[in-house]
């Protein structure tokens, strides 16, 4: 288990189900362009495709454009990310990629994206801009566009904080006396944390707890202890 890494995609993919069921998506369905092929964005796209976002539907970008299968070059890392999202081939850019998405997932560098970019997205767009402390997109110039915007940053509403995903994991994981952390536990984690967000609650502005709501720990704690404790877990 890498705490970093896990516990974002923990929180990515808690704040997106929250942030789907504002603008009326479902996961399978939509378009997903991300900026970021390092660890922890890796974490995240496995974490998504785990949860049932398709492959098809999903680019990832680095700093040289669209990871595609038929780019040259590929580590044994973004080989893997080739192999499993952006089946048509497309090797543009990331302004391309984010073009009549429905999703942006930033785990990368600041000032990629500009206001005009966010506002080719498809309708009822989610912007998750997480670098830090500048994101990827201008926040404010975001929200023009954009159904629902997250950051990494206190400052604005949506924001995506690792620490959301401890002590809550190591909880469960203590609890169930787990050696292994599999996909069905983290997949748990992140599905107790948005629903800690009553139906009354969630909005364009609240898709995730704060960190210091009272039940943020003991949700995932239990959830995670329970999907170690099912049998024939997905490793």
């Amino acid at each position: 288990f890498h705490d970093d890494q896990h516990g974002t995609a923990i929180v990515v993919m808690a704040a997106l189900t929250n942030a789907l069921r504002v603008v009326g998506k479902k996961l399978p369905e939509v378009r997903i362009a991300m900026a970021g092929a390092g660890a922890a964005g890796t974490a995240v796209l496995k974490l998504l495709l785990g949860a049932g976002a398709t492959a098809a539907n999903v680019v990832v970008c680095d700093d040289q454009g669209a990871v595609h299968a038929g780019r040259a070059g590929l580590d044994d890392s973004l080989r893997w990310i080739a192999e499993n999202t952006n089946r048509a081939g497309y090797a543009g850019d990331l302004k391309g990629a984010v073009r009549g998405a429905d999703v942006f997932v930033g785990l990368s560098a600041p000032g990629i994206l500009s206001g005009a970019d966010i506002a080719a997205m498809a309708e009822g767009a989610i912007v998750f801009a997480l670098a830090n402390p500048d994101p990827e997109v201008d926040p404010e110039a975001a929200g023009e566009y954009a159904a629902v915007v997250a950051t990494g940053r206190s400052d604005y509403p949506n924001q995506i904080n690792n620490v959301l995903a401890f002590p809550g994991v190591f909880r469960g994981l203590l609890d169930a006396q787990s050696r292994d952390v599999t996909d069905d536990m983290l997949i748990a984690a992140a599905q107790a944390l948005a629903d800690v967000v009553s139906a009354d609650e969630i909005g364009p502005h609240y898709i995730i707890p704060s960190v210091f709501h009272p039940d943020v720990a003991s949700s995932v704690a239990v959830a995670v202890r329970d999907a170690a404790t099912r049998p024939l877990a997905r490793s």
